[in-house]
């Protein structure tokens, strides 16, 4: 996580938003930074550190797509998620998750990765969102912020409405940096293709002359 996505995250999150909540980071995994350590100070309810696998900030082992099924619908006042988006190769089941999760009134918010960042597999990356994806992927909620990332991400805090209505995703394209273009849905041959293994492999190597030259 940058700096950007932590002045955003406390920034858009009051006091009064988190206190006496429950709270959920979905890919909580602390690598680089976490809004945790400040939004623990506002005295939630509770607040679950969840990813797909143990580390620093995470209490309990889930991947996005079982969310529902773990903690079941409408069962958190504010649903966090930092750099993760880019890194789900089934991002529709994923956000469906985080929609799914959030009660009516809750709080979203979410920062991802723009065209024009780097590929970064921690294990993987898939997808690049822009501010016109997240305004369209989330118009079934009420957009209380968006920006664009000087990074090359965006951030968005929206509003579960209570008579919320999610939209139907499954012809939507984005970008996706495996396959240089957008696209509906990732496939083995997009991720052995020629074109994606000459991009790892050039990665590669400017890895092997920045540490070693």
């Amino acid at each position: 996580m940058n700096v950007q996505c932590i002045l955003f995250g406390a920034i858009q999150l009051k006091k009064e938003e988190i206190e006496g909540k429950r709270v959920i980071e979905v890919g909580s995994s602390d690598v680089n930074g976490s809004l945790r350590p400040l939004l623990e100070t506002y005295n939630p309810k509770e607040y679950i550190g969840v990813d797909i696998s143990a580390g620093k900030g995470v209490d309990l082992i889930c991947d996005a797509g079982d969310l529902a099924a773990k903690f079941g619908s409408r069962s958190f006042d504010v649903v966090i998620s930092t750099e993760l988006l880019e890194h789900v190769k089934d991002w529709r089941l994923a956000i469906h998750n985080i929609k799914d999760i959030c009660k009516p009134a809750g709080k979203l918010l979410i920062t991802t990765r723009s065209f024009g960042f780097v590929y970064h597999g921690y294990p993987s990356d898939f997808w690049r969102f822009e501010a016109e994806d997240m305004e369209y992927i989330f118009k079934d909620f009420i957009i209380e912020k968006l920006e664009r990332d000087p990074q090359n991400g965006v951030l968005i805090k929206a509003r579960k409405p209570e008579n919320f209505t999610e939209i139907d995703l499954s012809e939507y394209k984005l970008y996706s940096i495996v396959a240089d273009k957008r696209i509906k849905e990732l496939t083995d041959k997009d991720l052995h293709s020629g074109s994606f293994k000459w991009m790892l492999y050039k990665l590669r190597v400017k890895t092997f002359l920045r540490r070693y030259i």
